[in-house]
């Protein structure tokens, strides 16, 4: 596993959202295995390429031909809306964004705008102060447009962004941009394989203010908190 990028600064970061800064893992398996039971799709299948994809995608991949995708989808988002009351933060990620200036950071999610306002505050985290979600662009992850649409709305470099993702999609996204990544496994149950450094949350680090606003990282603790620790939820 790669070691996290301390060494170099950034622009700005760009965060995933469900199980990135928020766990809403649970609210998220009511909602689908309903679907998928009302539907006739084998959940337990689907579950394992849905994560970090919009909505939208999920339902045009795995349900039947006649279906109105997109009413199938803010029918969905209506019931996601009105189940968050078990949705809670990522260990440290509350004091991690508000260390962060507000013109260096980003909400990058597959969630639609509704959706991504509502957990944002049940789960008690501050409001991005640029969020792009499932209604800003064409193609969802694992297409780049998401990420750089961030980076673009920032004003800075593609190259010069570190992303914080948690699921394959998002991750593959990040790479297709172009950007160095932290992949968060605070919600995995089995550790994810991938090349690139993974932490378990945010509580061992801290952000360190560069000159001209960019932004380093800095590890407060010997060890970052392992990403292998007992999933949440």
């Amino acid at each position: 596993m790669a070691d996290l990028p301390t060494g170099r600064s950034f622009s700005a970061f760009l965060f995933d959202m469900d199980g990135t800064l928020l766990n809403s893992i649970d609210s998220a398996i009511r909602a689908w295995s309903k679907w998928a039971a009302r539907h006739g799709v084998d959940f337990e299948q689907m579950r394992h390429g849905m994560h970090g994809m919009r909505a939208i995608e999920t339902i045009r991949r795995w349900g039947p031909a006649d279906l109105d995708v997109e009413a199938e989808a803010d029918a969905l988002t209506e019931t996601e809306l009105e189940d968050v009351h078990d949705i809670v933060a990522i260990g440290g990620a509350e004091a991690f964004l508000q260390a962060l200036p507000r013109d260096r950071w980003a909400l990058v999610t597959s969630a639609p705008l509704r959706l991504a306002l509502r957990r944002i505050e049940a789960a008690g985290l501050p409001v991005p102060p640029v969020l792009v979600t499932a209604d800003d662009v064409e193609h969802g992850k694992p297409a780049p447009d998401c990420f750089l649409k961030a980076a673009e709305i920032l004003g800075v470099s593609p190259q010069d962004c570190l992303v914080w993702e948690d699921a394959p999609a998002g991750i593959a996204a990040a790479e297709a941009a172009g950007m160095a990544l932290v992949v968060i496994g605070a919600t995995h149950v089995t550790p994810l394989e991938t090349h690139h450094p993974v932490i378990g949350g945010y509580d061992d680090l801290e952000v360190v203010l560069m000159p001209e606003g960019r932004l380093q990282l800095a590890v407060t603790d010997s060890e970052p908190a392992a990403a292998d620790r007992p999933a949440v939820g």
